[in-house]
């Protein structure tokens, strides 16, 4: 009789809980398979690969719930659950099932929790010499009041034990702090509240990493497109990376591994990181498939879920023949999709807390190439020519002269709000003042509703925003105006326009690739 392997997959299909984690499931089961076990799926959500019939051996359409896993265990008695594939949900059931003497594969409950408690896990950073944004807890606005006075403003407010970023918010201030911190306590559940320094302006990074107890081998380092504070799950990012030093990835390298190897991982782990002022800090770590898994897994050509599977089951990473990290020589970018065009009039403003519901890849010779090719993706439909509106907080009109000149250099008119227009006209770039929504016509929303412009920045004045830059943002969707609304990202969607006007994209299939790769 085969041994049986209980996988418990994300649940519901909800934003915040991405459909990339049922890519890992599947392949969990797939990996099951190849090795002689039984796999038992247990999901509920009828829109997935992993509750198909014929993807696992049994499959248990059942909520993920403590009591109703221990039913299933009852009835199935399995040799061991893999908890590492779903997300955050089946992630929580690791201690209450490890309590019930429950024989969960791969990494263990106790290294779980280190990495999701807040104290245990700056523990182990300080251990090894990592750096971490300073921080604090607190379960009142009182206690997060002193805690911000401390470290200082901007702050992170984020719950603790939650997916997605649920009611994960920037606060610049106190009055902001207030309002975060109630919505933050009706998600905590009695946790404790974390209250973290934000670095502004710093460049965030992603790592997966696969090990198996004695071998740990790096899948691929992404960075983020977006400056830090947009969630992971919605940010944009290039794998290889496009501007960090050989010195910075030596560093993240060798602080993931650390990692690793003091959680003792076996299967696969995520680690986020901040590059700020040439210094690298950890701002979490999960032990389990991140949403970046099947990306990274598409572009280096390995299945990494199926790796991880095997490592659980005993396997070395060496007897799978992965033994050292693949560098693409090809750039790939990771695009989020977002469901806005389902939600009129909701703002489009990306932050800390995911939106977005899915991800599409580009993937070209260079980033300029490949960035074009996610946006199209997308549904981002960039423009060659036409007429571009203009309007970006204090904190941005340094930095959008050098967007707006090569906009102007392409051909296109810019229209720009009051105070964006004067800074672009010290820098002799020409524009036409567009009057605020509320002082007449014709205004921006008139534009947008002529078809008269192609693209719109509009980067937020502050995390509870303007109430014209929220119609502003609305009426893009309501129109399918391609939008950018951070800095990085307009400059990175230029560049894609520039891509556009001057060359030709080419389409290769990924096994293309994969060869041209294997050749050197």
């Amino acid at each position: 009789m085969k041994k049986r392997v209980i996988i418990l997959g994300g649940g519901p299909n909800r934003i915040g809980q991405g459909i990339e984690f049922d890519y890992c499931c599947c392949h969990a089961a797939f990996a099951l398979q190849e090795e002689g076990f039984e796999s038992i799926m247990v999901n509920c959500n009828p829109e997935t690969v992993s509750t198909d019939y014929d993807t696992s051996n049994r499959l248990y359409f059942e909520p993920l719930t403590f009591e109703d896993i221990m039913n299933i265990i009852n009835k199935e008695k399995p040799w061991g659950v893999i908890v590492q594939f779903g997300g955050q949900t089946p992630l929580n059931l690791a201690l209450p099932l490890r309590k019930a003497g429950v024989n969960l594969l791969g990494t263990s409950a106790d290294s779980i929790d280190i990495a999701e408690d807040r104290k245990r896990f700056k523990q182990v950073l300080d251990e090894l010499g990592l750096l971490q944004p300073v921080s604090g807890t607190a379960f009142t606005f009182k206690q997060a009041k002193e805690v911000a006075k401390q470290i200082g403003y901007p702050v992170l407010v984020r719950p603790s034990y939650v997916l997605g970023g649920r009611a994960m918010e920037i606060a610049f201030d106190e009055k902001i702090l207030e309002k975060f911190i109630k919505e933050a306590a009706k998600v905590s559940e009695g946790h404790p509240i974390l209250v973290d320094k934000f670095l502004d302006d710093a460049i965030e990074v992603d790592v997966d990493l696969v090990g198996d107890g004695k071998n740990y081998i790096i899948g691929g380092i992404m960075e983020h497109v977006e400056q830090a504070g947009v969630h992971s799950g919605d940010a944009a990012m290039s794998l290889p990376t496009y501007t960090l030093s050989n010195d910075i990835l030596k560093e993240i390298r060798q602080a993931t591994i650390r990692l690793a190897r003091e959680l003792k991982i076996i299967g696969l782990m995520n680690v986020q990181y901040a590059v700020k002022d040439s210094k690298v800090y950890v701002l979490e770590v999960n032990p389990r498939a991140s949403r970046t898994v099947p990306f990274v897994s598409k572009v280096i050509g390995v299945a990494l879920a199926k790796l991880a599977t095997k490592a659980m089951l005993g396997k070395k990473l060496t007897s799978l023949n992965f033994t050292k990290e693949i560098i693409p020589k090809y750039v790939a970018i990771k695009e989020s999709v977002f469901p806005f065009n389902r939600f009129p009039g909701v703002d489009i403003i990306l932050g800390p807390e995911m939106k977005s519901t899915g991800e599409v890849m580009g993937i070209d010779a260079d980033f300029g190439q490949a960035y074009i090719k996610s946006q199209l993706a997308a549904g981002q439909k960039l423009p060659k020519k036409g007429n571009v509106f203009i309007s970006v907080n204090d904190r941005d009109k340094r930095h959008i002269i050098f967007i707006a000149k090569k906009l102007n250099d392409l051909g296109f008119k810019i229209y720009a709000s009051r105070g964006t227009a004067a800074v672009l006209a010290s820098s002799s770039i020409a524009s036409k003042i567009l009057p605020k929504i509320s002082e007449g016509s014709p205004n921006v929303l008139d534009l947008m509703k002529e078809g008269k412009i192609q693209l719109v920045i509009n980067t937020p004045s502050g995390r509870i925003p303007r109430l014209d830059e929220v119609k502003i943002r609305s009426q893009v969707i309501l129109y399918g105006i391609p939008y950018s609304t951070t800095i990085f990202g307009a400059q990175t969607t230029v560049s894609g326009i520039e891509v556009l006007v001057n060359k030709k994209l080419k389409v290769k299939s990924l096994q293309e690739y994969y060869a041209r790769a294997a050749r050197g």
